[in-house]
């Protein structure tokens, strides 16, 4: 029978093992290396899968080497060119894996997940990677997690720690004021865009977001005031506000057209068989129409419906607003119709036509104080804006009130 020597009886010096596995491991990563710079080539070229594959192999070949990481991150940038996101995060957790005291590939991974809106998941690497390195950059984009995910306190906490890091950067500033903005506290958020604009005076992203705030406070004046600065130095940030201003400005009346047939501006106690030669019958009725110019596009179904419109008789306290100058009324005065009998909408035009009748009394005889006949209208526009109640009502003797 033949005897089976064991490793243990060949003679070979530990020294020699050593170095075996010195030239193994070296060969190993030169392999490595090569093929690192293969997966670059093919990256640079724009062949992503390539690119991906050999990566992956530069990983395969010396996972403990100073390139495996390296490695990791281009092989999920090389996905990501693909839109492959699913392989990407694979590719951001094995570079986790490789050098898991590292905040890079956690920060990396959040940014990607982050893009794809899973908020929720970017959260948790952002919160590791503050963990690892709590750092300013990385507070910060934990901030902007916290912030999608509507979490308004943390995003306080971690931008208001941004700012006591580096106060005279405009990061933790421009934080604090996205984070007070949709936090709705206005006043606290202009505070904070303003300070970070007063760190840097060409921060312009700084000044459109300042802007919108204002224009959600309705003070329009001072968002336009924003918008003059950004015309004259970024354009498109420019647009983007002033189409903001537009968004969230409130719908108002500008002024009645001429083609309203209803003679608004006639006095009180004037004859009703004056507004029309048709009213002179006793019991008579003929239709009116009030125009109306908007400053902006509305909603045509909010328009067109007859119940947000109505017709009355002035009510004001201001001097001479009350109907008849707040005189008796006399037995003669006839009521308008509390509601239109039909309005309609001209998109293109951004006017309403409100149509209404008015009925002669039983005795012909009827009297009616046209310029105190009120026209409100409390719908909305397209983007779901109220009217703005400065601006959302008529009449001959206040004009649009």
């Amino acid at each position: 029978m033949t005897e089976i020597r064991g490793v243990s009886s060949i003679n070979i010096s530990p020294e020699r093992l050593f170095t075996n596995a010195v030239a193994q491991s070296a060969q190993m990563e030169s392999l490595a290396g090569a093929a690192l710079s293969q997966g670059i080539e093919h990256y640079q070229n724009d062949r992503y899968g390539e690119a991906a594959e050999a990566f992956r192999r530069s990983i395969a070949l010396a996972p403990t080497s100073g390139n495996a990481m390296s490695a990791a991150n281009y092989m999920a940038s090389s996905y990501i060119k693909q839109g492959r996101t699913d392989k990407a995060v694979e590719a951001y957790k094995l570079a986790i894996q490789l050098a898991p005291t590292s905040d890079e590939p956690r920060v990396k991974l959040g940014n990607l997940l982050y893009s794809e809106q899973r908020y929720l998941e970017a959260e948790k690497h952002y919160a590791d990677a503050v963990r690892l390195n709590p750092g300013a950059a990385n507070r910060y984009s934990l901030g902007q997690a916290y912030l999608s995910l509507e979490d308004y306190g943390s995003a306080e906490r971690q931008f208001s720690e941004v700012a006591r890091l580096e106060p005279d950067a405009t990061n933790g500033y421009y934080g604090l004021g996205l984070t007070y903005s949709r936090w709705n506290r206005a006043e606290d958020a202009i505070a904070n865009f303003r300070t970070a604009i007063a760190r840097d005076r060409t921060f312009y992203t700084g000044y459109m977001d300042l802007g919108c705030t204002y224009a959600d406070n309705g003070q329009m004046e001072e968002a336009e005031a924003i918008l003059a600065v950004l015309e004259e130095n970024d354009a498109n940030l420019a647009d983007t506000l002033s189409r903001y201003m537009y968004k969230v400005d409130p719908p108002k009346f500008m002024f009645t057209t001429a083609t309203s047939s209803f003679p608004y501006t006639m006095p009180a106690r004037s004859q009703v068989a004056a507004l029309d030669a048709y009213l002179t019958a006793a019991g008579a009725s003929q239709s009116f129409t009030m125009t109306f110019q908007f400053d902006k596009e509305m909603d045509r179904g909010s328009v067109e419906s007859i119940y947000n419109w109505t017709i009355s008789r002035a009510s004001g306290s201001g001097p001479g607003e009350l109907y008849n100058f707040g005189l008796s009324i006399p037995d003669t005065e006839i009521k308008p119709p509390q509601y239109p009998t039909y309005v309609y909408y001209d998109a293109e035009q951004l006017t309403a036509t409100v149509r209404f009748d008015l009925t002669q009394n039983a005795t012909a005889d009827g009297t009616i104080d046209p310029s105190h006949i009120v026209f409100q209208f409390k719908g909305k526009d397209k983007f779901g804006n109220a009217m703005d109640p400065r601006r959302d009502q008529f009449s001959g003797f206040t004009g649009i009130a």
